[in-house]
């Protein structure tokens, strides 16, 4: 009996001693736990799209870092600050474990709680978009994921902690800076270098790769592109941009499409031969810019003689639309000429970070290069013109013009798609909206010039005249990339606060920082929905066109035929491209 005991009360004096060992190396802050918990609980609130529980699980985990920090921050505070003017003594050996048990206990449930109903929102999320939805067993590995995470998180907090102390050491040896300034002056001497170094060489040098690395993707050509042979075409052995040069996404763009022979069959009219034209960035010559042979390739493919001209200003890598520039091929049979240019190798996420203003700059140059050439023409052998825009692209066709009078006298009309909220045009209308409309459905002017529509139905609202030319934007209440601002860190936006669209969670609230971090992870994975959501438009573009630029004869059962070409040539390209 006294030698059980023995063994039980040394069993007991290893395990304290395991304990404290352990804690000693992972150096668990508990107010930094609690506060960590707080963050991963609000993590896994509703946002503007569905996730997965891998995806979840990183954010989740970054998010719970930046808790543990501001949790460290807070007890610090309480430890040089409030604590030496409390007299309390530290509580007995057997109450602090208490404690630090019972915090890791209602941490790890709360966390566990909030990730079955994370789970079931997820599936009212996936519900509203006609997706299926996540098993509350599979997500439950966000939390392991997000507890990886954050502690890689801390883990590199901590190196450069070390690294603060270390500088700390050699400014107080070398330079005799006072022991007890030295860790000040180590934190600014790292953040003045860290701050220099990413504003400036590691900025340049993360975005030279990566311009480097999707250059190659640039020069890769998918084994589905063939070179045209039609002059109607850029890229084919009458072009003045070669094949070659076009890109990626340029050569793609121009060897497919819907053909004379198409179009035809499907509309039941004799058609044309649709003209697509496009230069990509290595396609200049010596002597001459971008957008002036973009117009010298547009007028030798006869681009000028036809009867709608559309200008579209690209996304990042040099995409188009396929669906959009169809659209209006087979609305007009053939009667067309599409002028496009590539203005960076980055796709749009990076553009937007680093080319935003190649954009604009792209944008402008281009449609003014069209303009001053089209203008050129007697009115009565002009096209009509037309401007095009999805995501990045349409904040750099926006730029062409110095407003809403300025768009208006220059073009026949504009569709614009699934717009950035930095798009100042769009902003200022969304802003000046008449009384009473929602943010995400606005009114303007009582939609006498521009509407804004998330499905068909939207363009005739309301009910009253749109005079010619038309504006229209295409915009999804659960688009991240249309609602992402930085103003969300501070203020809600009128979106949250009134009814919201019909397939935003009701569930989905707005908290100062957490929501600006929830949407901005959001943009990542826009085009992971279902068309009709997100950032996926599908052919709604096809309604669009018709509402800005309808032709005569249109009727909805041509309308549905050339639906199902386009969304038949979308899978085919998903699948093939």
């Amino acid at each position: 009996m006294f030698g059980s005991a023995t063994t039980l009360a040394t069993l007991r004096t290893r395990g304290v001693a395991l304990v404290r060992r352990a804690e000693d190396i992972i150096d668990l802050n508990y107010v930094g736990l609690v506060v960590a918990t707080l963050f991963f609980a609000l993590s896994v609130t509703p946002s503007l799209v569905p996730r997965d529980w891998m995806f979840q699980g990183l954010i989740s985990g970054i998010n719970a870092a930046l808790g543990y920090g501001l949790g460290c921050l807070l007890e610090w505070g309480y430890r040089v600050w409030i604590r030496p003017r409390v007299p309390l003594g530290p509580p007995p050996p057997w109450v602090a474990y208490a404690v630090k048990t019972a915090v890791l206990t209602t941490c790890a449930l709360a966390a566990a709680l909030m990730l079955v109903q994370s789970a079931r929102w997820q599936r009212e999320i996936t519900a509203l978009m006609g997706m299926v939805g996540t098993e509350t067993a599979a997500y439950l590995r966000t939390g392991g994921l997000s507890l990886a995470v954050g502690a890689a998180v801390v883990a590199v907090y901590r190196t450069v902690r070390e690294i603060v102390l270390f500088l700390a050491r050699q400014l107080n040896r070398w330079v005799k800076i006072p022991r007890e300034l030295a860790p000040t002056a180590g934190v600014l001497l790292l953040v003045v270098l860290t701050v220099t170094l990413f504003n400036g060489v590691a900025s340049r040098a993360f975005f030279a790769v990566a311009n480097s690395a999707f250059s190659v993707r640039n020069d890769h050509t998918s084994p589905n592109a063939v070179q045209p042979q039609l002059p109607e075409r850029s890229g084919s052995p009458q072009s003045l941009a070669p094949w070659e040069t076009l890109g990626f996404e340029g050569r793609w763009f121009v060897s497919h499409g819907p053909t004379r022979s198409r179009i035809a069959a499907v509309t039941g009219a004799q058609a044309l031969e649709p003209i697509r034209t496009y230069v990509g960035l290595e396609s200049m010559r010596e002597g001459v810019d971008q957008a002036a042979l973009a117009v010298d390739e547009l007028e030798r493919a006869g681009g000028f003689d036809r009867r709608v001209l559309v200008v579209v200003t690209t996304t990042g890598t040099g995409w188009v639309n396929s669906m959009a520039v169809g659209a209006v091929e087979y609305m007009y049979g053939g009667d067309t000429a599409i002028v496009a240019t590539q203005y960076s190798y980055l796709p749009s996420v990076l553009s937007f970070l680093s080319d935003k203003e190649k954009a604009a700059a792209a944008g402008r140059d281009l449609f003014d290069a069209v303009y001053q050439r089209w203008s050129a023409r007697p009115q009565d052998k002009r096209p009509k013109l037309f401007v095009y825009g999805e995501s990045l692209g349409s904040q750099g066709s926006e730029a062409a013009f110095d407003g809403l009078a300025d768009l208006r006298a220059k073009v026949d009309g504009a569709l614009w798609v699934g717009p950035p909220n930095s798009n100042r045009l769009w902003d200022q209308l969304i802003s000046r909206r008449d009384p009473g409309s929602r943010e995400v459905e606005p009114i303007y002017a009582d939609g006498l010039v521009v509407r804004f529509a998330s499905d068909s139905d939207d363009l005739a609202r309301p009910d009253t005249e749109w005079r010619p030319p038309r504006i229209a934007y295409l915009q999804h209440a659960s688009d991240p990339i249309v609602w992402w601002s930085t103003d969300l860190i501070f203020s809600q936006p009128d979106w949250l606060s009134e009814p919201r669209g019909s397939d935003v969670s009701t569930q989905m609230r707005w908290w100062p920082f957490v929501t600006f971090w929830q949407v901005a992870a959001d943009l990542t994975n826009a085009q992971g929905v279902s068309d009709g959501h997100g950032h996926r438009y599908g052919s709604l573009v096809l309604d669009g066109w018709a509402a800005i630029a309808e032709p005569p004869g249109w009727n909805p059962e041509l309308a549905e035929r050339i639906r199902f070409q386009l969304e038949s040539a979308e899978d085919y390209e998903r699948e093939t491209k």
